[in-house]
């Protein structure tokens, strides 16, 4: 259903590939809020961007109420193609179903160390994986941001189960939606992060129900586009959260 919307929305081109640098990433600290389906804050987030001289460092981090923390580091750099060069998730706390550290480069190089329970033992795998030259992990959102109007994009991504796994993902402009700072309307670009696992092994991971989350990014495009919303899971599995930017709050 979601691509046959895609195409009645838009008639896009493809990119396939790494995506091509329109609008390079600089130095940039946000504040963001993540809510629960029903609206409640869950969890104080921050967004660190620094530029290391040929290498763009950014870090997100997702502060919950409950003690749980998220935290995702990626490095790429931008000469003229988004290149990643190491991306390390760390997962753990309540919030989430298990603890969770993975660390890999793009010469091949991965560890990943899962927990199961507070309490439990630590699992550690690590090894070497040819890794496809335009993964994306950790750079949806500078993806997304300098994709050209109306386009897609085809790229791929990493999941650690904890084997390493190459999955499809594919950028789409699905539609438009209004929003207002106060009384000034503007318009965000909606696109949806579609991951599939492709092949035979995909077949049989829908038949036992574990398909790959849904992703939405929310964008304002222009000469200076800018990430106002996102909707999905931060983990297999888990249940739809939604990003949004805040401000700080004086006392």
């Amino acid at each position: 259903m979601l691509l046959a919307l895609a195409g009645l929305l838009w008639a896009a081109a493809v990119e396939a590939g790494p995506v091509a640098v329109r609008v390079p990433e600089g130095a940039l600290r946000g504040f963001l809020v993540l809510r629960a389906a029903d609206g409640r804050a869950l969890a104080d987030g921050e967004l660190v961007q620094n530029p290391r001289g040929e290498r763009l460092e950014s870090r997100l981090t997702f502060r919950f109420k409950d003690g749980s923390l998220h935290d995702e580091a990626v490095v790429f750099t931008q000469h003229q193609v988004f290149a990643l060069v190491s991306y390390r998730p760390v997962q753990r706390g309540p919030a989430f179903p298990q603890a969770l550290d993975v660390r890999f480069q793009r010469s091949g190089e991965y560890a990943v160390r899962v927990r199961e329970s507070e309490q439990g033992p630590e699992t550690a795998h690590e090894g070497r994986f040819d890794f496809p030259p335009d993964v994306a992990n950790g750079m949806a959102l500078a993806l997304v941001k300098n994709l050209p109007p109306g386009a897609r994009a085809e790229t791929h991504y990493v999941a650690f189960t904890p084997k390493p796994r190459v999955l499809a993902l594919t950028l789409i402009p699905v539609g438009e939606d209004r929003f207002f700072i106060g009384d000034l309307g503007r318009t965000a670009v909606r696109y949806l992060a579609k991951l599939e696992l492709r092949g035979l092994t995909g077949a049989v991971a829908a038949l036992f129900g574990k398909r790959p989350p849904t992703l939405y990014y929310w964008i304002v495009a222009g000469e200076a586009p800018a990430f106002v919303k996102f909707e999905g899971p931060l983990y297999f599995g888990g249940p739809v959260w939604r990003v949004e930017l805040t401000g700080p709050r004086w006392p």
